[in-house]
């Protein structure tokens, strides 16, 4: 018997099979039943079935070899298998073992009344394992496509629900400092709640720029006549607030005007002083410049210390490129590095520039922000 018409045939049996391993399967979710363990197989079965009953040429053959199968302009049962999976709570591992476990399954059920000796046996497990493969392949990728969009919509909810308990703290820590008859300890508890609640505050708002990036909406930018000089000055002054022992010293070789977001600008100034700060050489003074090079506006941001790593540059404003590969690792300059960095470059390039960095032993580490000299004006 050709083997696509064993398994049209034979469907109630291999269905058992991948039941009994989808069962075997540990998950931390409740055990399904056996309409939920089987979801989705028989409507994949007859769709390879069917495609080895299809003729193909030699190329055809070649590209679902490499899992470059025909694209489907409606969603596949295989990839509707994934994403079901995904809710169920299996692993990829564990979705990409049930295929390991159909192959064999069915294989092993046609071989066992087969005597192996016709002609398009080997032709017919080629094309089995072909269609098995294109619908791996399927799988996989819906299966990586639907966690990294629940992993965007949980950064997107997460940070939008916290700034409401994070407004009642900071708003019951002013209320506690302004109450007469505080004492000294009372006051400097006060004052270290509302810092923290600050920075967490911030820390949020740094993921939702990133959700709203993730989710296709960019950072917005709200776009007027501003003068970036008092902008910088202000946030110089807050920094040395938070950072009473750091030395920064201002150097405004020119006057910037134009037409920006002056709330997001003061972020990507607070992100790269604030990195210089927290992971440049603190007995050494930091370096603001804000300077026009041939009519192009430019704010640089100069420290000591510990170079960047060249090996780490490549991923410098790619948040996800760096903690997945040099995270674990990293130490001193590099360190902490990353999220920042990522949403002031996009603020920067939402505005019409860009981002430079260069750091040496010997120069230490500028980062240079560049504006578009259209935005003057």
């Amino acid at each position: 018997m050709r083997l696509s018409d064993f398994i049209d045939n034979g469907m109630e049996a291999i269905l058992q099979a991948w039941e009994n391993y989808a069962r075997s399967v540990e998950t931390a979710l409740p055990k399904q039943d056996s309409a939920g363990l089987r979801d989705h197989a028989e409507k994949m079965l007859r769709t390879v079935a069917a495609d080895m009953r299809t003729p193909q040429s030699r190329q055809q053959q070649s590209e679902k070899a490499q899992g470059r199968g025909p694209s489907n302009s409606s969603e596949t049962a295989a990839q509707t298998h994934a994403v079901a999976r995904l809710v169920a709570g299996f692993s990829m591992d564990q979705m990409v073992s049930e295929y390991r476990a159909l192959r064999a399954s069915v294989l092993s059920l046609w071989l066992t009344q087969e005597s192996f000796t016709e002609a398009h046996h080997v032709q017919d497990m080629i094309r089995f394992n072909e269609a098995i493969d294109q619908a791996l392949v399927e799988s996989i990728a819906a299966y990586g496509t639907a966690v990294e969009s629940t992993r965007k919509m949980v950064l997107a909810v997460l940070g939008h629900d916290l700034r409401s308990p994070l407004g009642a703290i900071l708003m019951a820590g002013g209320l506690i400092q302004r109450q007469a008859g505080l004492d000294e300890k009372g006051k400097v508890l006060a004052s270290q709640v509302c810092t923290s609640a600050q920075r967490a505050n911030a820390m949020i708002n740094d993921l939702l720029d990133l959700a709203r990036c993730n989710l296709g909406t960019g950072i917005p930018v709200g776009l007027r006549k501003v003068d970036l000089n008092p902008i910088c000055r202000a946030v110089i002054e807050e920094l040395r607030t938070a950072f009473p022992h750091a030395r920064i010293i201002l150097d405004e070789q020119a006057q910037i005007t134009g037409q920006f977001d002056s709330d997001r600008i003061a972020q990507v100034f607070s992100n790269l002083i604030g990195n210089a700060l927290r992971h440049g050489d603190a007995t050494a003074p930091i370096k603001v410049t804000l300077a026009r090079v041939e009519g192009v506006p430019r704010v640089s941001v100069q420290n000591s210390g510990e170079p960047i790593p060249p090996e780490v540059m490549p991923f410098i404003f790619k948040p996800e490129g760096r903690y997945s590969s040099y995270s674990s690792g990293e130490r001193g300059s590099a360190a902490g590095l990353g999220l920042g960095l990522f949403i002031a470059s996009e603020i920067v390039a939402n505005h019409g520039g860009r981002i430079e960095v260069a750091s040496t032993e010997e120069q230490g580490t500028t980062f240079e922000v560049i504006l578009s000299a259209s935005a003057e004006g």
